[in-house]
């Protein structure tokens, strides 16, 4: 708790961040990635946000993931 007060008061902004990112099918995901696909980065301190096209905006690592295979489903489809 004292680590997390300590961090809003003087750690990082993200107020650099990269485009989004996506991931291929074919690639590992880190655990932002895993959320919605898509994924930004801090340029500042490296921390990775999931991601959403849709909303256009970063949502909560609570999402449940996109499987795999709906996934791979959605873009053989395409």
């Amino acid at each position: 708790m004292i680590t997390s007060l300590v961090d809003v008061l003087f750690g990082c902004w993200h107020k650099n961040i990269s485009f989004p990112l996506t991931n291929r099918s074919a690639q590992s995901r880190s655990e932002a990635a895993a959320v919605t696909g898509t994924y930004i980065v801090c340029l500042d301190c490296g921390k990775e946000f999931p991601y959403d096209w849709q909303q256009m905006k970063v949502v909560s690592g609570k999402v449940d993931p996109i499987p795999e295979t709906a996934e791979r489903a959605h873009a053989e489809a395409a």
